[in-house]
């Protein structure tokens, strides 16, 4: 869970960067976020 997790947040990241527009960029930031969290609350694992 956790290294999907890192993946998810750490490309959108480096697509966020390649952004010029700030809505864009916060956007794809929020998504990658809300991903990151119902992979999270999804799993199985313990944290």
């Amino acid at each position: 869970m956790y290294k999907k997790m890192y993946l998810l947040l750490f490309n959108a990241i480096t697509n966020a960067l390649k952004e010029k527009d700030i809505d864009t960029i916060r956007k794809i930031l929020i998504k990658a976020q809300t991903d990151a969290e119902k992979i999270c609350m999804d799993s199985n694992e313990e944290i």
